[in-house]
């Protein structure tokens, strides 16, 4: 089979929109300040509120409780170091509660930001995850106490694509008196949310994950939930999100979401359909595979699958080499070795774990990419396979 370039890393990133494109080319001369009272300000302050509408309607919430930020990493500091503020003396004029409940399988933005917080005194639970990735219900009602502030469950994983019940954790966090946060960059423009229905207080979304830009993400604050800024300074955001506006950001994010939802339903059909063919094809073709993440649960987009004998780095040496990108259990590490934290906290041996890759579908990706990594993967794996020393088939 001839050569052919194919993107399988889209949990990564996505490229942009061809139409995203097209808007971000004809907003390039909108250099005002959103902030400033003439005609070139009002103009910016009009895309900005434009796409915030657009975002809110998409989430099904109002356009004040969207805050345009940086990033998802930026949207989930923000929510966490909400614990941190002083008990004296603090904006969010909130009853002060210290102790964070997250999960082992958070996005290294929750955790480390976790880890910080505890250094300021704050105290973290960590809930463990099955095999398939799932959190227990039962353990998330026992971890909660009277003071607790915040759950922050992730609502996609990014590694291995399980989904949680999210209307079901909203229920029990309520129950006990604390917010919830979820992380929704994965899950945003690739299943259907919506805000109130779900129950979350807090909701973390990126651009660059559903073809717009980088640099821009938005996050959802509830009505009348406490709140203290990460970022001081400026009276922008409602005075919750210091800086001048991103303002083409802003506008790409807007034209990401109108796309959004105009192909997410279409495209996650046509996509469960590659994957369902790539998964297919592995196991037809290559022995001793094993796939993570939830059978069910899970975004149609993401395969992570494991296979005996082979390093993931070596796989996607190999891979690359071939044009294929994707990606390893260390994908949100750049050069780190070290196996995912994910895979190792389902259970999954460390060996397994080192021998797993990601590949994450998008709404570019061809039945004839799929034909292409099956044509190529069976051969790579047994090429590293007989150079090992301790792999002997099953």
């Amino acid at each position: 089979m001839s050569h052919r370039d194919v993107y399988l890393d889209n949990n990564a990133t996505t490229p942009l929109h061809p139409e995203v494109k097209e808007t971000l080319a004809e907003a390039m001369d909108c250099f005002g300040n959103p902030s400033s009272m003439h005609a070139y300000g009002r103009k910016a302050r009009g895309y900005v509120e434009e796409a915030r509408e657009r975002v809110a309607t998409f989430m099904g919430a109002l356009p004040e409780e969207v805050i345009f930020v940086g990033s998802g990493s930026e949207g989930n500091n923000t929510v966490l170091s909400i614990m941190g503020c002083p008990a004296a003396n603090c904006a969010c004029d909130r009853e002060h509660k210290t102790h964070i409940v997250t999960t082992t399988i958070e996005h290294p933005c929750i955790l480390e930001t976790s880890k910080c917080m505890q250094g300021r005194g704050s105290r973290v639970s960590y809930l463990g995850v099955d095999r398939q990735g799932k959190i227990s219900l039962d353990e998330l009602r026992d971890s909660i106490t009277d003071q607790t502030g915040v759950v922050s469950v992730m609502m996609a994983n990014n590694e291995i694509g399980t989904v949680q019940d999210i209307e079901a954790i909203a229920r029990i966090v309520h129950e006990k008196g604390a917010l919830l946060h979820t992380d929704a960059v994965q899950a945003f423009g690739k299943i259907p949310i919506n805000v109130h229905d779900l129950g979350v207080d807090f909701l973390t979304v990126s651009a660059h994950k559903i073809y717009g830009p980088k640099g821009v993400g938005a996050l959802y604050v509830r009505r009348g939930v406490p709140f203290c800024p990460l970022v001081h300074g400026g009276h922008q955001e409602r005075g919750r999100r210091a800086g001048t506006e991103n303002t083409l950001g802003i506008v790409g994010l807007g034209k990401a979401v109108a796309m959004r939802e105009r192909e997410m339903a279409d495209e996650a059909v046509r996509i469960a359909g590659l994957k369902e063919a790539l998964k297919t094809g592995i196991e037809e073709k290559i022995p001793d595979v094993s796939f993570n993440g939830h059978p069910t649960d899970c975004l149609a987009s993401t395969l992570n699958v494991s296979f005996a004998g082979a390093e993931g780095e070596s796989i996607l040496l190999y891979l690359d080499l071939e044009g294929i990108a994707v990606s390893t259990g260390s994908a949100c590490a750049s050069g780190s070795l070290d196996p995912s934290h994910v895979l190792l906290a389902t259970g999954t041996p460390v060996e397994q774990a080192h021998g797993s890759i990601r590949m994450s579908l998008g709404r570019e990706n061809t039945m004839e990419d799929v034909a292409y990594v099956l044509d190529k993967l069976p051969g790579i794996i047994g090429r590293i396979r007989d150079m090992s020393t301790v792999y002997t088939r099953r």
